[in-house]
């Protein structure tokens, strides 16, 4: 297959499959172009697994993928060492020891040549490092601290500004506002919008999406290219939609017209026919006359037949195809009565505490089916004090109180699976009374059905998996009437996040989300909004923080 000289990545017949047998690429043909490419898709569609591919850390089972130039890759989930320090994340601890021993003048005669090789002509390169994490809004996170003390969003930005530093001629971004607050958000977008070489970033962030020049849409095994950045793909998308929507009306007309046709064929060949038997009981002609009408209407009874059976059946292929150019959203449908809380019952109460991170929360009463939205800047301590409402960790000081029996919550990393068992066998395990029937149908309602319900923990997209946690956290005994959702669309794809928004509409009980992805939030009806500030201090506002449009 021929590509665009232009293509800065290039993928040939591409198949990758995973140990277990799971299919996730067959065959794909594509080329990503020069500039900012957004890759979207439904979740399980391959996106991550091809950036993957793309960066080399997996290996195709047949096919190719040609790139131009060295790649950077931001992975979704970003693992770190705690034992590092952000200079070894960087990858600056070596030239900097070397610039270190060469400055204080303690490097011996042999080892200078060493240090001199070990610098190269990057002797600068503390400065840009600095300057680098300072334009990310870093600049509070020194070069010798451990990385095991970075909130999520600090870890993210940081390995970011190391790929930054190295200037590779391909970055690759996995979910790179994932754990990010407002500010450095808009601290990332600027950094992409100033990169200068070839960028492509899986991304469920429309501000984000806003800012490529091309959107690819993998799915179906296939990827399709369109110019333009988000808004541009949806206009162009609802015009394919209407389109293809008024072809299968066209299609559907077609058949019902043909049908007609046949059946008012098929009523005169009928009358053909009791003609004929009558003129034969008559005995008006001679035999061998009326033999031979009867066999010329049989032949064109046959062929009348066939021209408007196969006419029909070219009608319904029409039809099939038409149908098949229609997009499928599938659909989250849940009903939960059974988490219903009444309106100003108590259902927790926080009182004088102090949390491990130094949260301050002087009293919080959460009543009835509240929907409330926990904001703060990274390293704030939102995720400290979810964990610290439902029992997780133990406060410093003060108390929580819990007035309901089913108070779940939703961690970020959604470590709540065991990535040994089946999705089934991960639901049994928070409610042990139900059926395996039981258990399936409410999986199929998070769109887990059949063999995916039985594929391990371990091998679902970012998007399945959290779709699983879901269904497990719904599914739980008792039935929860209080939930914590800490991120819950770090890892959904553009359609799911808006499945998830309508499938919340059905939980009845209290709710407190932390999230920075405001469109989200805009659709859960927000009923009070907290703020923790940089000092971890809990303060309660009238509405979205000031200057943000939610």
């Amino acid at each position: 297959m021929s590509f665009p000289t232009s293509s800065s990545i290039v993928c040939d017949r591409l198949s990758f499959a995973w140990p277990d047998g799971t299919v996730v690429l067959d065959g794909l043909d594509a080329a990503l172009p020069a500039g900012r490419t957004g890759l979207i898709g439904v979740n399980g569609s391959g996106k991550s697994t091809l950036l993957r591919l793309v960066a080399g850390e997996l290996v195709p089972a047949s096919g190719s993928v040609g790139v131009t130039g060295e790649v950077g890759y931001l992975p979704q989930n970003l693992l770190l060492d705690a034992a590092r320090s952000v200079s070894d994340l960087l990858g600056i601890t070596a030239k900097r020891r070397a610039l270190l021993a060469l400055e204080r003048g303690e490097a011996a005669e042999h080892e200078l040549a060493e240090h001199f090789a070990a610098i190269g002509d990057d002797w600068d390169v503390e400065e840009r490092a600095r300057a680098e994490l300072d334009r990310l809004g870093l600049g509070h996170v020194g070069l010798d601290r451990p990385t095991a003390t970075l909130s999520g969003g600090e870890a993210v930005l940081t390995a970011l500004a190391a790929l930054l530093l190295r200037r590779p001629d391909v970055l690759l971004l996995d979910e790179p506002t994932n754990n990010l607050d407002l500010d450095a958000r808009r601290r990332l977008y600027a950094a992409v919008e100033s990169y200068g070489g070839v960028l492509v970033v899986v991304s469920h962030d429309r501000a984000l999406l806003e800012l490529v020049d091309t959107v690819a849409d993998l799915g179906g095994g296939a990827v399709r290219l369109y110019g333009g950045n988000l808004t541009a793909y949806e206009e162009m998308l609802a015009a394919e939609q209407e389109a293809a929507e008024r072809m299968v009306r066209v299609a559907e007309a077609d058949v019902r017209r043909q049908k007609r046709e046949w059946e008012e064929a098929q009523v005169k060949l009928a009358r053909r026919v009791r003609y004929g038997d009558k003129m034969n009981e008559q005995k008006r002609e001679p035999k061998i006359i009326m033999n031979e009408r009867k066999r010329q209407a049989q032949v064109a009874a046959g062929k009348h037949r066939n021209l408007h059976a196969g006419r029909l059946a070219e009608a319904r292929e029409r039809l099939g195809e038409a149908a098949a150019a229609v997009r499928d959203d599938p659909v989250i449908r849940i009903e939960l009565p059974e988490t219903a809380v009444p309106a100003g019952k108590t259902v927790l109460t926080a009182t004088g505490l102090r949390t491990a991170s130094g949260g301050a929360v002087e009293e919080l009463a959460v009543r009835g089916p509240e929907r409330i939205a926990l904001l703060g800047p990274n390293g704030s301590g939102k995720t400290t004090l979810l964990r610290t409402l439902v029992g997780e960790l133990e406060p410093e000081e003060g108390s929580v109180t819990l007035g309901v029996p089913g108070v779940r919550y939703l961690p970020q990393r959604l470590d709540v699976l065991d990535d040994a068992l089946s999705v089934v066998e991960n639901v049994r395990r928070f409610a042990p009374s139900a059926t395996p029937n039981a258990i399936r149908a409410r999986l199929a309602r998070f769109l887990l059905r059949g063999a995916r319900a039985d594929r391990p923990a371990g091998t679902l997209s970012g998007g399945e998996r959290f779709r699983a946690v879901l269904a497990a956290l719904l599914s739980a005994e008792p039935p929860p009437r209080l939930l914590l959702l800490d991120e819950p669309t770090n890892n959904l794809d553009l359609s799911s996040v808006r499945q998830l928004g309508r499938a919340l509409e059905a939980y009845r009980g209290a709710l407190v989300v932390v999230s920075h992805d405001l469109p989200f939030l805009r659709t859960l009806g927000i009923t009070r909004w907290l703020v923790l500030d940089r000092e971890g201090r809990l303060s309660e506002q009238a509405g979205p923080p000031a200057g943000v449009e939610v």
